[in-house]
């Protein structure tokens, strides 16, 4: 696998690499040169992103009962 340097310095860990190392955003990678190559090592990987939204949104209103009807509201 090869990849270019942009002109900033950056490069882009191809896809199948950051899968198979668990690298993804928020991720911090550590480089030391030896002799004349780079190693690269994962420093700190954030948590684990939530598979799920739930929970995520935060609401000023309280919270609807469980047995709440909407039904109820087009009663007369």
């Amino acid at each position: 696998m090869q990849t270019s340097v942009t002109s900033k310095g950056q490069v882009t860990i191809p896809k199948a690499v950051r899968q198979q190392l668990g690298i993804r955003k928020g991720s911090q990678l550590s480089f030391k040169v030896v002799d004349n190559h780079i190693e690269i090592t994962i420093a700190n990987t954030p948590v684990e992103v939530k598979k799920s939204g739930f929970g995520m949104l935060k609401s000023k209103h309280r919270a609807v009962p469980a047995d709440y009807d909407p039904a109820e509201l087009l009663k007369p």
